[in-house]
């Protein structure tokens, strides 16, 4: 299969409708389409399904069904995975233990390498350090990660787009680490179980700074609250700084503020992720 071909491609939202709704009351971008937009460009012949998966009358594909899907994507969510008398959880880590069984081949980012990790058998917990949000720190590839087919084409030491609060505390067997950082020490993952793999990243290659300062904005109450700004205002006066070096991305005095570089704003490097796994995973 070439970038010319038809692949068929799930796009797992693992947000509830509550969360979703939210999101349109403040004007925050849904994961599901930041992905899409990627495929569109990528590989624009893809078949591309969305499934709200966790809205437990969402009817998941089985059998031949979910066979004829060529690869599979996790967005983030806001629930909470190891909430195991959830059924909304419970439904998705049980979904991906047949994605695992029926051997097709998995990306996610955020919830997404809890996901992998949760199903394969491995730990989530709560991230003493607390939440990890906008861009990260440095993150760093392992001995693993600089010789893994995700990473390929990646700098050694690069920054990315993260919101989250829990983190991966248990490698499942299959695991390998391929990156990590002093705040979320497990990054990127790649997860061999049954018949599957799954390539995850902790943070989110599928945002650009315009769509995380929109959901740092919507954010800023609870990261007032977690003692990250003293107020609403300083959180959209952050916000307004980062939507203002996405339409300048040039602005060496906002690069130099905001401590963003190349890494974060240049597509070609930001995606690399996305782009290995359609080329080394799905296409073939």
């Amino acid at each position: 299969m070439t970038r010319d071909a038809h692949p068929a491609i799930g796009i797992l939202n693992g947000y509830p409708r509550t969360s979703r709704e939210n999101f349109d009351r403040s004007n925050v971008g849904h994961p599901h389409d930041m992905y899409r937009d990627f495929l569109s460009r990528y590989v624009p012949h893809a078949h591309v399904d969305v499934l709200f998966i966790a809205d437990l009358e969402t009817e998941l594909p089985a059998g031949q069904d979910l066979a004829s899907y060529d690869g599979i994507i996790w967005t983030g969510s806001d629930l909470t995975i190891y909430h195991t008398d959830d059924p909304r959880v419970t439904r998705q880590i049980e979904f991906m233990k047949a994605i695992f069984a029926a051997g097709i081949p998995c990306y996610g980012s955020c919830w997404g390498i809890q996901m992998a990790a949760v199903a394969a058998g491995g730990e989530v917990r709560k991230n003493p350090r607390g939440r990890e949000w906008g861009v990260s720190g440095v993150i760093a590839q392992t001995d693993s990660g600089r010789e893994s087919l995700l990473l390929k084409g990646k700098p050694a030491r690069y920054k990315g787009f993260v919101m989250h609060l829990d983190e991966v505390t248990g490698l499942p067997a299959g695991a390998t680490l391929l990156a990590c950082n002093e705040h979320t020490h497990v990054q990127a993952l790649e997860v061999r179980h049954g018949n599957g793999v799954f390539w995850a990243t902790q943070y989110h290659p599928e945002y650009n700074l315009y769509e995380m300062a929109r959901l740092i904005a919507a954010r800023a109450q609870p990261l007032v609250n977690e003692g990250i700004f003293a107020s609403t205002d300083a959180v959209q006066a952050y916000a307004d700084k980062m939507h203002a070096l996405y339409r300048s991305p040039d602005s060496s005095q906002l690069r130099e503020e905001l401590d963003i570089g190349d890494d974060i704003l240049d597509a070609d490097i930001r995606e690399q992720e996305l782009r290995n796994w359609i080329d080394y995973l799905v296409l073939p």
